[in-house]
């Protein structure tokens, strides 16, 4: 066990390196927890990947539907509607076109541990890396601290057992957990991918999931918004991605 402040310590000290170190061929699948995480943690690598004509494949897990559970003008399915379409707003800031992105709509905050169900996700993640031919595989860091988050780590990891491809981790809420929290994790291996050139349109595209960042749904006293603090950890001129092997943890 480790204390989180030595982990994130090293998230923010990985060396730099250029894409092509991180992906040197084929095709990344960037597989996201809830509609956000993509431009939150992948934003950059994202821009970057488009800007060099190998454009990624997105699969967001959830519907997003936890955001504003009381909002009679969002009801769940005009909520799913909203956070899908914010989803794609913000990819084509980034340069990713529509039919690059695929929702798998598991309910939010509840995916399934396991069963029929886990096992049904599992094999559509492992279709998808197939299908595109996936060699690099980006996927929430284990131990960020929301129970989505950890489930899509572990269906990931399931996912593409057997395949070749190399697999990295990217935080999140991970950047805010307690300093003295003891976080299970082992040496830190891996690369911050400098995205200099793409902060300001990371920035654009985490600003067009509205329903997070702003006043648009005011109907829910329980409504949720990205807060400040973990919006500014989004400014670096980089993005942490940890190398993850799938024999960790199943």
């Amino acid at each position: 066990m480790r204390p989180a402040s030595e982990v994130i310590k090293a998230f923010a000290t990985l060396p730099l390196a250029d894409f092509d170190r991180i992906s040197p061929t084929g095709t990344t699948l960037i597989v996201a927890p809830h509609p956000d995480d993509e431009s939150l943690g992948c934003g950059g690598y994202i821009a970057e990947s488009c800007a060099r004509g190998r454009h990624p494949v997105v699969v967001v897990m959830t519907d997003g539907t936890a955001s504003h559970p009381s909002s009679p003008t969002y009801p769940p399915d005009r909520l799913r509607a909203l956070r899908e379409h914010e989803t794609r707003v913000a990819l084509s800031v980034l340069g990713l076109s529509a039919e690059r992105s695929h929702f798998m709509r598991l309910r939010d905050s509840a995916m399934p541990p396991g069963g029929g169900p886990f096992d049904a996700a599992v094999s559509e993640l492992r279709r998808f890396a197939l299908a595109y031919q996936c060699k690099t595989i980006l996927a929430p860091w284990l131990y960020d601290p929301h129970c989505d988050h950890e489930t899509t780590q572990i269906m990931v990891r399931a996912a593409v057992k057997g395949l070749e491809a190399a697999i990295y981790s990217y935080p999140v809420w991970g950047w805010l957990l307690p300093a003295e929290q003891p976080i299970a994790e082992g040496m830190i291996e891996g690369w911050r991918l400098n995205i200099a050139a793409h902060v300001d349109r990371k920035r654009r595209a985490i600003a067009s999931h509205q329903s997070q960042n702003s006043d648009l749904i005011s109907d829910d006293p329980d409504g949720f918004r990205l807060p400040s603090e973990l919006l500014s950890t989004f400014e670096r001129p980089y993005e942490a991605l940890i190398r993850t092997y799938v024999h960790d943890r199943s």
